[in-house]
């Protein structure tokens, strides 16, 4: 999360290229968006299990970052590829991401928020329903993403489930009774799906970031070029992690 803030600040002032990353986590981390309250984590569960909590610069609900690929954009607000409101830039990073799923086979979809999924606003877990053009497949939510603006600058990240138990994440939420826990778990099942639920087989990290960086480049007509963090991008990260993601101010302030 640090260093998507610290490449979002440099990119901002085109100190550094529009840049697409890729980065999965250790250990397996709940997240919570901007304004979502700490009570809805299960803090005693969530120490059980030996996972770790970060707050997203990001608004949405809980994600449990396991087994997954997590992409970042940041680039300028104006930038051409991705210019316009915060919906404008979204549909134009959900259509790469839909040609990046096509690529391994999943033909997947993005649409305007169903009205219905309304009723569930209370609900702590990000992919228990799509936000405004979110990707599905057969209607099973496959990708969640948030976006931020800072000043002249956008982030977007989103998690991509490559495998695994998508439900884990209800045990380290709180919820009022055990039938409520498990009326989530049941809608979770209902409602998400991962890479390898979606093939019917398994996909390497590595080639879906592949897929991912295809997908950008031939949707959006951009060239990648590799590249790492600079020196001022490294130390900007590690101030914004020691003041910021290390401190309970900002992880437990809601």
């Amino acid at each position: 999360m640090a260093v998507d803030e610290a490449i979002l600040e440099s990119a901002s002032v085109k100190l550094q290229l529009p840049t697409l990353r890729f980065y999965d986590w250790f250990p397996y981390t709940l997240s919570l968006g901007h304004a979502q309250p700490v009570s809805d984590v299960d803090l005693d569960a969530l120490n059980a299990h030996q996972w770790t909590l970060v707050r997203r610069p990001t608004g949405g609900r809980a994600i449990l970052h396991a087994d997954e690929l997590t992409y970042s954009v940041c680039a300028q607000v104006d930038d051409s590829t991705i210019s316009g409101n915060i919906l404008d830039s979204y549909q134009k990073i959900s259509k790469a991401l839909l040609k990046a799923l096509k690529i391994i086979g999943i033909d997947a979809d993005s649409k305007p928020k169903n009205p219905a999924d309304s009723q569930l606003s209370h609900d702590p877990v990000c992919f228990q329903f799509p936000s405004d053009y979110e990707i599905t497949f057969q209607t099973k939510k496959i990708i969640g993403s948030a976006q931020a603006r800072k000043k002249n600058g956008i982030l977007q990240h989103g998690a991509v489930p490559l495998f695994g138990d998508i439900t884990r994440i209800i045990d380290v939420l709180s919820f009022s009774d055990d039938i409520t826990k498990q009326n989530a778990k049941n809608r979770l099942i209902d409602r998400a799906t991962t890479i390898s639920d979606s093939l019917c087989k398994d996909i390497s990290w590595f080639d879906l970031a592949e897929a991912i960086r295809s997908g950008f480049k031939e949707e959006l007509s951009i060239n990648l070029v590799g590249g790492s963090l600079s020196k001022q991008e490294i130390s900007r990260a590690l101030q914004i992690y020691r003041e910021k993601y290390t401190n309970d101010t900002w992880t437990m302030r809601i």
